[in-house]
C-alpha cells in the first residue's frame, strides 16, 4: 500500500465517527426536552437497546469474514446497504413522526418510546456491522509495523475530524444538517473505501467454529484488562451522557456555548495524541494510562466546584479532559495488541478478541445511560430544574460519580500490572 493511499481507506472513519455522538450524546437531552420522555423511561430503554446492540458485535465479527470473501461489488453493495439503513435509523430516530411527537399528551410516551426504540436498534446494528468491516479491513491491509501504524492513523485521525464536526454542528446548524451531512460523508467514505488498497482476500483463512467465541473471555490476562477498559469506560462515558444537563442547568451557560465545551474536549483530545505518544515512549503503556486517570480525576473534583456562570472555568474543564481521555484511545488498544502478539501462535481467534473488546465499549455506554439517568432521577433532578438540591445531585452525578469509577479502575490497573510476569 502506497504512504498516500491511507486516506482511502480511513475516510469511512469520518462518518462513523460523525455518527455516534449525536447517538451518544445529544439524543438523551434531545429526547428529554423536547418530548418529554422521562428521564427513567429513557435510561431503560437506552439500557436496553445497547446491550442488545453490544451482543451481537462477536457474531457481526464472523458475518464479516464472510463478506469478504464475496465479489468487491456485492461486497460493497452490502456496504452500501447497511449506510443507507443507518441514515433512514437516524432521520426516523430525530424527526418521529408527528402524531408521537406531542409532550403534552402523557399516553404518547410509550408509543414514542417504541418508535425510538426501532429506530436505534436500526442505527446501532448498521453501524456497528460498518465499523466492525471497516475495522476489520484495515487490520487485514497487513504490512510491517510501520505501514499498520499509518493505516491506524489514517482511521483514527479522520474519526477524530468527524467528532468535531458533530460536536458543532448539530447545535449549530441543527439536526437536518446533521443528517444531511451523515449520508454525504457515507457516499465519500464508501467509494473512496471501494477504490482504496485491499486485503489479498485469498490469503484469508475460513472462520473459526463457534467454540473460539469464547476464547478470550478463557484467558486470565485478557480478562484482568478487559475489566480495567470496562470500569474506566464506564467512568469517561458517564459525563459524556450528562454533559448537556450540567451546562444548561448548572453551569446555565449560553446555547452557542455548547458546541464550544464540546468542541474544545476533542480538538484538546486530537493535539494530545502526540503529546501521549511521546509519554508512553518513556514511561510505558501501563503508567501513562495510570497518569490520565490521575489527571481525569483531578479535572472532576475541579469541576464539581464550579457554579453558574463559571463558563471559561469548564472550557478548561473540557480541554484537560480531553487531554486525559486522548490517552484511552491508545494505551488500551495498544495494551490488548501486545497481549495478542504473545500468543502469535494461535493468529486466528484475534478477531475474535476485538468483538469483546467492542462488546465492552458498549457495555460502558449502556450501563452509564442505565445508571446515570435513573439515579439523576431517584436524586431529584429533571431538566430544568435548578432547585439547590436538583443541582448538587446533577453535579454529583456528573463530577464525583466518574471520580469514583476512575478510581477504581486506577486500583484496577495497578492490580493488573502486579499481575503481569516479570
Amino acid at each position: 500500500m502506497r504512504h498516500f493511499d491511507g486516506w482511502r481507506y480511513g475516510l469511512m472513519g469520518l462518518p462513523l465517527a460523525f455518527v455516534a455522538l449525536p447517538l451518544y450524546v445529544v439524543l438523551p437531552n434531545y429526547y428529554a426536552k423536547n418530548f418529554a420522555v422521562p428521564l427513567a423511561s429513557l435510561g431503560v430503554l437506552l439500557l436496553v437497546v445497547r446491550m442488545l446492540d453490544a451482543v451481537v458485535d462477536p457474531l457481526l465479527g464472523r458475518w464479516a469474514d464472510r463478506l469478504f470473501h464475496k465479489r468487491p461489488r456485492v461486497l460493497f453493495g452490502q456496504i452500501a446497504a447497511l449506510a443507507a439503513g443507518l441514515v433512514v435509523g437516524f432521520v426516523a430516530l430525530f424527526f418521529p413522526p408527528a402524531f408521537l411527537a406531542p409532550a403534552a399528551q402523557a399516553a404518547m410516551v410509550p408509543p414514542l418510546l417504541l418508535w425510538a426504540g426501532m429506530c436505534l436498534i436500526v442505527c446501532y446494528l448498521s453501524f456497528s456491522a460498518l465499523g466492525i468491516a471497516h475495522q476489520s479491513w484495515g487490520a487485514m491491509l497487513g504490512g510491517d509495523a510501520a505501514q499498520r501504524s499509518r493505516v491506524v492513523a489514517w482511521r483514527e485521525g479522520l474519526g477524530l475530524v468527524g467528532v468535531v464536526l458533530a460536536s458543532v454542528t448539530p447545535i449549530a446548524w441543527g439536526l437536518t444538517a446533521t443528517s444531511v451531512l451523515l449520508a454525504g460523508f457515507l457516499v465519500l467514505g464508501i467509494v473512496a473505501w471501494a477504490f482504496g488498497p485491499r486485503p489479498a482476500f485469498a490469503a484469508l483463512a475460513p472462520s473459526a467454529g463457534w467454540s473460539s467465541l469464547w476464547a478470550p473471555l478463557l484467558q486470565p490476562a485478557f480478562r484482568s484488562l478487559l475489566l480495567v477498559f470496562m470500569v474506566n469506560g464506564i467512568a469517561s462515558a458517564v459525563p459524556a451522557t450528562l454533559i448537556l444537563f450540567f451546562v444548561q442547568d448548572r453551569l446555565q451557560a449560553p446555547a452557542f456555548m455548547e458546541s464550544w465545551f464540546l468542541g474544545a474536549y476533542f480538538v484538546a483530545a486530537a493535539l494530545a495524541l502526540p503529546l501521549w505518544t511521546r509519554c508512553i515512549a518513556w514511561l510505558g503503556l501501563e503508567k501513562s494510562w495510570l497518569a490520565g486517570m490521575v489527571l481525569a480525576i483531578a479535572v472532576f473534583i475541579f469541576a464539581s466546584l464550579l457554579k453558574a456562570g463559571d463558563t471559561t472555568e469548564f472550557l478548561i474543564v473540557c480541554a484537560l479532559s480531553g487531554v486525559a481521555m486522548a490517552v484511552d484511545l491508545v494505551a488500551p488498544a495498544a495494551l490488548l495488541a501486545g497481549l495478542l502478539q504473545t500468543k502469535a501462535r494461535d493468529i486466528s481467534p484475534a478477531g475474535t478478541y476485538f468483538g469483546w473488546w467492542n462488546l465492552a465499549t458498549k457495555f460502558n455506554l449502556a450501563l452509564a445511560a442505565g445508571i446515570a439517568l435513573p439515579l439523576l432521577n431517584a436524586l431529584g433532578y429533571a431538566p430544568g430544574m435548578r432547585s439547590p438540591e436538583a443541582l448538587q445531585s446533577l453535579t454529583w452525578t456528573y463530577c464525583l460519580l466518574p471520580c469514583g469509577l476512575k478510581a477504581i479502575a486506577t486500583f484496577l490497573l495497578v492490580l493488573h500490572i502486579l499481575r503481569k510476569p516479570l
